[in-house]
């Protein structure tokens, strides 16, 4: 229906247009009119009070991750928080979120944490590198390697509250201080900024000038098509096709980085020879084109006390489940009010 087209109203048969605040045209032609309705009042969606946080498990990743545009792996040491609509007593899961070790390199993490970069001084050894990412890397960071929320219940304010509840509590059960996050969908939906997250200038990708050489060299087809890519390439004569697989999996080896650390360093090029040359396809778009930009959110639940001398860190020790509308009693990076959550029996205060 187009916006201005006369239909029965509460107050009579007036024109929607003489409702609502003067809306916004994103897209008029002969055949499409899309405008943005200005939202009126501080409406709140009245499902809110019924939605909760909590822990969650594979199942629920396997239940929602079709949803996701990066949905067929997990980084290692995943964890699971999801987001529940209860129904006279009974919880559907409609979201889910996946915590995870945080990858040992990342040039925008040494970008905020410039302390955290290896060898400044040229005299790095494994035992120094194996302490840091032990003691410096893991004991205080997490990543948040997936969110993912049902279709139907989106635009609904219900995502930035889940992650931000889902954040405090990974963080005070497993003793984080950090949780950094790399988005591509990031730099067009900053519901992240509204849970309290701070982000870096978004830098292009390192493989993005080999990337469009490479694809230029190869293929005919768009490569942001991965469809038409894949097309192709079954299209071509049998020893055409061979022969640019091979060069699909020599250019991934050699500008992932993740190919070449951790347990897959030892491997060498066995792992990438043995992967469907529809995910090698997928990942060399993303190393090319994937320009995510790099989220870091900090633990307010932390309070500090010294003993013996020494500054000791305790966390909160918060509700193993939460109602989604906890988030609005305090700000995104204030310790949370637990003396305000209802039907908490002696909550502890911060």
């Amino acid at each position: 229906m187009r916006l201005g087209k006369r239909i029965p109203t509460p107050v009579g048969e007036e024109a929607l247009w003489e409702l609502i605040p003067d809306p916004t045209i994103i897209l008029e032609t002969d055949e499409i009119v899309i405008k943005r309705i200005p939202r009126a009042g501080n409406h709140a969606l009245s499902i809110l009070k019924d939605i909760y946080v909590e822990k969650g498990t594979m199942d629920d990743w396997k239940t929602l991750c079709e949803l996701h545009y990066k949905g067929h792996t997990l980084a290692a040491g995943s964890r699971f928080y999801r987001c529940v609509y209860e129904q006279n007593g009974v919880p559907s899961p409609i979201g889910i979120m996946v915590f995870a070790n945080p990858r040992p390199l990342d040039r925008d993490r040494m970008r905020v944490f410039p302390h955290m970069k290896p060898n400044q001084t040229g005299k790095d050894t494994t035992m120094m590198n194996k302490h840091r990412i032990r003691e410096g890397l893991n004991k205080d960071f997490t990543w948040n390697n997936r969110t993912v929320l049902d279709t139907m219940y989106r635009s609904g304010g219900i995502a930035y509250r889940f992650k931000n509840l889902a954040y405090r509590m990974y963080c005070c059960e497993y003793g984080k201080r950090v949780v950094e996050s790399r988005s591509s969908m990031g730099k067009f939906n900053p519901f992240s900024i509204k849970a309290g997250m701070k982000f870096t200038t978004p830098t292009s990708a390192n493989a993005l000038q080999a990337g469009i050489e490479f694809f230029r060299s190869n293929f005919i087809a768009s490569p942001h098509d991965v469809v038409a890519l894949l097309e192709e390439l079954a299209a071509m004569p049998e020893g055409i096709r061979v022969f640019t697989e091979r060069k699909l999996r020599e250019f991934y080896y050699r500008h992932s980085s993740m190919e070449k650390s951790g347990d897959k360093r030892m491997l060498g090029t066995s792992r990438v020879d043995a992967l469907d040359i529809g995910y090698v396809l997928r990942q060399v778009q993303q190393l090319v084109f994937g320009a995510t930009v790099y989220w870091v959110w900090m633990n307010p639940d932390i309070t500090y006390e010294k003993i013996n001398g020494r500054r000791t860190l305790r966390f909160a020790k918060l509700p193993s489940r939460l109602p989604l509308l906890t988030f609005d009693n305090q700000g995104p990076n204030e310790p949370l009010r637990l003396d305000l959550i209802n039907g908490v029996k002696d909550a502890p205060n911060l």
